[in-house]
């Protein structure tokens, strides 16, 4: 557990004393810590919040839980599927579920992306038509694979892990993990 805040003793008289930091009657003293300290936010991504809400209208806290639980990156077919428990316990299920406008705190889902280490200008003649960042593209036209640089990030090949997108680097790129936009 975290530092607590403050400490409060209970006199024998009943008097009561508070400190911020104490040495002295320490083993007598009762820890206090913030709302935020007992209660950490649940951290969601914006899919994961969706299908909370979701379950929240249509089904009961059991059915949301086990559907967490149940899709861990494999479908009921053996196939694979998006995992859309990522770290979540059951109790942060639960917690998120029961009290969602205190509990929730969405965040962006992060993907690894290669993408040039310099920012470019837009120069036609190099095919650039915006400013900013080059990034890497792969694709699959006619059976044949192709890979080549897309100034636009949200066309861009997503990694799941740093030491994927690394294979793809070389000494004018680099790898970087950044919100993946459009969610």
């Amino acid at each position: 557990m975290t530092e607590p805040v403050a400490y409060i003793y209970n006199y024998a008289n009943g008097d009561y004393a508070l400190w911020h930091k104490t040495e002295q009657h320490i083993e007598k003293a009762i820890p206090l810590y913030t709302k935020e300290q007992l209660q950490p936010r649940v951290k969601l991504t914006k899919k994961q919040y969706d299908r909370l809400m979701w379950d929240k209208i249509n089904t009961d806290l059991s059915t949301c839980i086990s559907y967490f639980l149940e899709h861990d990156g494999v479908n009921k077919f053996g196939l694979s599927s998006e995992n859309l428990r990522g770290d979540l316990t059951q109790e942060d299920i639960a917690r998120a579920w029961l009290n969602p406008e205190e509990t929730i705190e969405i965040f962006p889902t992060m993907k690894w992306f290669v993408r040039s280490k310099e920012q470019y200008k837009p120069d036609m003649d190099q095919g650039i038509s915006e400013s900013g960042y080059l990034y890497l593209t792969q694709g699959n036209i006619y059976s044949v694979e192709y890979y080549e640089t897309t100034s636009f990030k949200d066309d861009a090949t997503q990694f799941d892990t740093k030491e994927e997108a690394e294979k793809w680097t070389n000494p004018l790129t680099e790898a970087v993990q950044l919100p993946v936009e459009g969610e």
